[in-house]
């Protein structure tokens, strides 16, 4: 726990100079010249079509990206520095858990899209499902037998893509770990090793979603359950290892079901449905990821017991995005897929390319609620 709070603390530290930093960094001589700015001509004519057409494109950049998620740029960006260089057109692969999950398509895009800005030739990969161990170790290893200068895995356990792990070492291909850890004890064990690591801390997911839930339920308190992933999957554990720890310490807080919910929609409907049942008086309900969250929220509705039941997520994709917006869902943790993704490339390049690198690197993270998620426009 240390650690964590010392990357945590590391990363708001970063943030705060790069703020700084970018706010001294603005000079007259960077500036466009007066009459660009107003929009004249050398005859200092001013063509409103022009201007309109100007005033529509700023109002579409403003919205782009959000500043929340520039911060999380900032912080990534520093504990990657220096940065390495980019368009030397590397080979990377990508293996994702499955695009059966909205979320890893968005991954998939944001791989994609930031090998487009990078310069990397990106090829992403996948399982057919959340749960076939199998076949994304089998995927894992038809990567290997390619010639990538790094691939980045995320892993559906921690334990079933060690062997493909250990092939690529003894290819030279280097092996980044993004989010979901792969075991370090198994890969020592094999003689294998990763080259780099990035993450988010589930921990901290888990136990933010909760401390919402908490807040919002008051000095009354009352019944939570937890509806957590595929169980061995290293996001359900830390992010059920955190909203546990923190409903737990709650005064008149009693959590009085947890259940693994295999982040699928319709397993997750039924839980939330025999929990109600069980315990109609249920005031919160914390899901590991959004579908989940959402068939809760979905399930609650269909008994006409929505209102009343706080209900958080994790991933904030765009369907949870809609749904906080329109008060069906109560929040979700948010991290850039977008720069996630971008982070991870850049992270390879520099493995590649023979830098420095951190033991692991943390992207921040960011409570998403209908308090604040007009904050959120653009994020991706």
């Amino acid at each position: 726990m240390m650690k964590v709070k010392m990357q945590r603390t590391l990363a708001c530290i970063l943030l705060f100079i790069l703020i700084a930093v970018t706010a001294g960094c603005s000079s007259p001589a960077s500036s466009p010249p007066e009459e660009e700015i107003n929009g004249t001509g050398a005859a200092g004519e001013v063509d409103e079509s022009d201007k309109e057409a100007d005033t529509e494109a700023e109002a579409t950049e403003a919205t782009e990206v959000s500043p929340k998620a520039r911060e999380i740029e900032q912080v990534l960006m520093g504990q990657l520095a220096p940065l390495p260089e980019f368009n030397n057109n590397e080979k990377i692969g990508v293996l994702i858990i499955t695009l059966a999950n909205p979320f890893w398509v968005s991954m998939k895009e944001g791989y994609e899209e930031a090998g487009a800005e990078l310069g990397v030739d990106v090829t992403v990969m996948a399982a057919p499902t959340e749960g076939d161990t199998k076949s994304q170790l089998e995927t894992l290893e038809a990567m290997v037998a390619r010639d990538y200068d790094a691939i980045i895995a995320s892993p559906i356990e921690p334990f079933n893509l060690v062997p493909g792990v250990v092939k690529a070492n003894k290819k030279g291909i280097k092996v980044i770990n993004l989010g979901p850890p792969i075991s370090t004890e198994a890969l020592e064990e094999e003689g294998g090793w990763l080259d780099g690591r990035i993450t988010v801390n589930y921990e901290d997911q888990g136990a933010m979603a909760a401390e919402y839930i908490v807040e919002k339920l008051g000095p009354d308190g009352g019944k939570v359950a937890i509806i957590q992933g595929i169980p061995g999957a290293g996001q359900s554990e830390g992010r059920t290892l955190g909203a546990q720890r923190v409903f737990e310490e709650a005064p008149n807080v009693e959590i009085v079901s947890i259940q693994p919910g295999n982040w699928d929609r319709n397993t997750a409907y039924n839980i939330a449905s025999n929990i109600l049942q069980a315990h109609p008086d249920i005031k919160g309900i914390f899901c590991c990821n959004d579908v989940m969250a959402l068939a809760a929220a979905d399930a609650l509705e269909a008994a006409g017991k929505r209102e009343g039941v706080v209900i958080l997520g994790v991933d904030f994709i765009s369907e949870a995005h809609e749904a906080i917006k329109e008060g069906k869902l109560d929040g979700s943790i948010a991290y850039s897929v977008k720069i996630y993704t971008k982070a991870a490339l850049i992270l390879a390049l520099k493995t590649i390319q023979g830098h420095d690198i951190p033991e692991e690197v943390f992207s921040p993270l960011a409570l998403v609620s209908k308090e604040n998620v007009a904050e959120f426009e653009g994020w991706e």
